[in-house]
């Protein structure tokens, strides 16, 4: 992803319509987060969190993969730190129609890796990983015998973008400056002005 930066594609993503099998309402997933939340403050208060529709290995593979869409930098957590993997287990819990194309596309990824490398997605070095998702990120590069593997990645690439800027973590990462209360509306400020080429009027 060098010609164009990850957070900008992944946020132009989430904004575009998701693929069958993964699409939720803006309702959908505020009720996901919420449900998230309360799931992992009883974690942290109690116990670690406990998937209702994952398994453990389908967990921590869909973990990994998820922080690498979304890893860590220097400005907010990565996908898992904010809760995007409590987001879409409550998710495929909820509707189990779905739950075929996450559980079917995630053993496809260890498939995948056992056929190149003999061992699991989460067992790979990151090279490895790497190497199967540069295979499947890019729909109009792919090969054709990847076509299932390029389904679910962007499926579920689509999913993560999602589930991280409807989390509070994502919305700060966004720095959305909306629902905030001005007193006293003077104009849009001269840096931005300047920016788009544009002036402002006299006496404005």
């Amino acid at each position: 992803m060098s010609d164009i930066d990850r957070r900008t594609l992944l946020r132009l993503i989430a904004a575009a319509p998701l693929a069958a099998g993964f699409t939720w309402t803006e309702a959908e997933a505020a009720q996901a987060h919420q449900h998230a939340q309360t799931a992992r403050t009883a974690a942290t208060a109690k116990a670690p969190f406990k998937p209702k529709f994952f398994n453990a290995h389908e967990f921590a593979t869909a973990g990994l993969l998820a922080d690498t869409i979304i890893p860590k930098d220097e400005r907010s957590g990565s996908a898992t730190d904010a809760g995007v993997l409590e987001f879409m287990d409550f998710m495929m819990h909820d509707q189990r129609e779905r739950q075929t194309a996450m559980r079917g596309g995630l053993a496809w990824i260890d498939l995948e890796c056992e056929r190149r490398y003999e061992k699991r997605f989460i067992d790979c070095t990151a090279a490895e990983r790497s190497a199967v998702l540069d295979d499947i990120a890019w729909p109009q590069k792919a090969r054709p015998e990847f076509s299932q593997g390029v389904a679910f990645f962007n499926s579920f690439r689509d999913l993560t973008a999602s589930g991280f800027w409807s989390s509070k973590m994502g919305v700060m990462d966004l720095q959305y400056a909306g629902n905030t209360f001005v007193p006293e509306w003077k104009g849009c400020p001269d840096d931005v002005l300047k920016k788009l080429g544009v002036s402002r009027p006299a006496g404005g």
